[in-house]
């Protein structure tokens, strides 16, 4: 049999393993590398959504209604995952994400992520291909954090809110 179609990253970040660990267990952690807001709440069954757009509706926001599966403190954190809102029918299912930390030394970790459970045909093979590039995006702007500083995510929102004025604007009378 064939291995299970898997997307495997890793980066050597410039921190320790507690500032790894904290960039991806806590809302300011998250904030400063992957997305302009997040609910985080590192228990096993807690949320770890992630909001790559604030703006949007609920259920639109990026990664809304996504679950911490797994933690051991310091050593990894395991979370179910979605498509994004433009791939509708993959978003209706579930995906795992495990990422790994490794400390190489006391400012130096390596940070691995491992993402598994894609389905075949419809949209899967363009879910694939976006995540594969995703978090190679995800884990380059991880390493900036600690080369150069956190995000800054005032241009992205400002973005949001120009395509969110320029939306024709939606009706408030609905058909009885």
């Amino acid at each position: 049999l064939a291995a299970e179609r898997a997307i495997d990253k890793q980066a050597e970040i410039p921190a320790s393993l507690d500032q790894a660990w904290e960039t991806w267990t806590t809302r300011e952690g998250v904030i400063s590398f992957f997305a302009p807001d997040a609910k985080i709440e590192p228990r096993v069954g807690g949320a770890f959504a992630i909001y790559f757009d604030p703006l949007a509706a609920p259920g639109l926001k990026g990664a809304d209604d996504m679950r911490v599966m797994g933690l051991q403190p310091k050593k990894m954190i395991s979370f179910d995952w979605s498509a994004p809102p433009h791939l509708a029918d993959a978003r209706q299912q579930r995906t795992f994400v495990v990422v790994r930390f490794e400390p190489l030394g006391d400012r130096l970790t390596r940070v691995t992520l491992h993402h598994t459970g894609w389905g075949d045909g419809g949209e899967w093979d363009a879910t694939y291909a976006y995540f594969d590039r995703a978090w190679g995006v995800v884990l380059g702007n991880l390493k900036k954090r600690f080369d150069s500083g956190p995000v800054d995510w005032g241009p992205w929102m400002d973005q949001l809110r120009k395509m969110r004025a320029a939306e024709p604007a939606q009706s408030t009378t609905t058909k009885q």
